[in-house]
């Protein structure tokens, strides 16, 4: 499979320039020469540079890889055609059946966009984290410095990396059960996801309480709990946490609310002032 620098530049071009910020919720901010977005905001989105951005587009940046390509198609809200053919000009084989997506589709990332009063994430199948806004990065810390396993949501929890949440043993054992469960369905539906079978496979040996509950086929299921977050400006923060998935994607968007009664809407109000400022 070959790529082609010069025509995915152009493709990348065109999809910038018929993109609105409007439709993102970007503010228009002063004279534009064209309509669409500027490199500088399509850079923002993707978590990408700015010279990265003009060397992919002026046919510079050979070989991007999957999980660049995954960014940019959903800063630019491309299709799963578009999505397709931008891999196929990267030189990247498309995600196929088996293969778990990290892509997600314009009509669900309006639906995301309208949430977005509520910390929410955004996973795949696998519980890889893909897509956050701002105020779930205020409560729950800012994830953009992780990489690879970091970035899953069972890996952090069974190895015990650093975290703002705390859970009662009940709560725990239901999270822990449905993460498995989850994995275990995953793997069935994406058998040729290599992937997926190396993050199990890992866990499996890092984790003996993964491991358990893998031998066990424990089932459960991801349903509307509470957890405390343990923010560093406001202090103990507790939520609801709800998991909605995308039937035909895959994608897992949690969201956090302020169960009924609680002083935790206030927080929020709070949290959207705070932002990721003063984060540490």
């Amino acid at each position: 499979m070959n790529d082609d620098p010069v025509a995915l530049g152009r493709a990348l071009r065109h999809w910038r320039d018929r993109t609105s910020p409007t439709d993102l919720g970007l503010p228009l901010g002063g004279v534009r020469r064209a309509p669409g977005l500027r490199r500088e905001e399509l850079a923002q989105l993707a978590g990408l540079s700015v010279d990265y951005i003009v060397r992919l587009e002026r046919g510079r940046a050979t070989s991007p890889s999957v999980q660049v390509l995954a960014s940019l198609a959903r800063a630019l809200r491309l299709t799963e055609t578009e999505r397709d053919h931008l891999y196929l000009l990267a030189g990247q084989a498309s995600p196929t059946t088996g293969q778990i997506s990290p892509h997600i589709p314009p009509s669900v990332q309006r639906l995301i966009d309208q949430l977005n009063g509520s910390p929410l994430s955004v996973h795949d199948a696998a519980w890889n984290l893909i897509s956050f806004n701002p105020l779930w990065a205020a409560l729950m810390g800012d994830p953009s410095p992780w990489r690879g396993k970091e970035r899953n949501i069972a890996w952090r929890h069974f190895t015990h990396l650093p975290t703002r949440v705390t859970h009662t043993p009940d709560q725990e054992i239901r999270l822990e059960t449905a993460l498995v469960s989850d994995l275990r369905s995953s793997a069935a539906r994406y058998p040729k996801d290599t992937h997926l079978t190396a993050l199990i496979t890992s866990l499996r040996s890092a984790s003996d309480r993964f491991d358990d509950l893998w031998d066990s086929h424990t089932v459960g299921f991801h349903t509307t709990d509470s957890k405390t977050v343990h923010h560093p400006d406001l202090g103990p923060v507790t939520v609801d946490c709800d998991t909605l998935t995308i039937p035909g994607n895959d994608l897992r968007i949690a969201i956090c609310s302020p169960p009924a009664g609680s002083t935790t809407a206030h927080q929020f109000a709070l949290l959207n002032t705070i932002g990721t400022q003063a984060l540490t």
